[in-house]
């Protein structure tokens, strides 16, 4: 059954954004934005945490699991170290995420062949 909800949770995630990129002018940009931000306040109001306990991966692979993740490591660096853990809970929570995303991706570059789009 996790499956399931992680598939149509993350399913209904996907589509909301289809929606968005389709029916409004929003770029793609600002809706990932959207996004991040929205998961960021989501766990602020410590309604996240439930939903990605019912929803597993589907909950937090998207941008809102990201949003969320920068708000936990925000949350737990100024318990620590007070007012500077705004700046630095954030990079030291998503730092394996964006490292392994950016290592990936370079060595996908060997793999194919990248080229700008005509």
């Amino acid at each position: 059954m996790d499956y399931v909800n992680a598939f149509w949770i993350g399913g209904a995630i996907c589509a909301i954004v289809q929606i968005l990129l389709d029916r409004t002018k929003l770029m793609p940009g600002r809706i990932m934005v959207l996004l991040v931000c929205s998961g960021a306040v989501l766990g602020f109001c410590n309604i996240y945490e439930p939903f990605m306990k019912f929803a597993g991966a589907g909950a937090s692979v998207p941008l809102l699991g990201f949003g969320n993740l920068l708000w936990q490591g925000v949350k737990k660096a100024v318990n620590e170290n007070g007012f500077l853990g705004i700046f630095m809970g954030g990079f030291t929570a998503s730092a394996v995420g964006i490292s392994a995303a950016l290592i990936f991706g370079y060595l996908a570059s060997f793999i194919f062949e990248p080229r700008m789009k005509k």
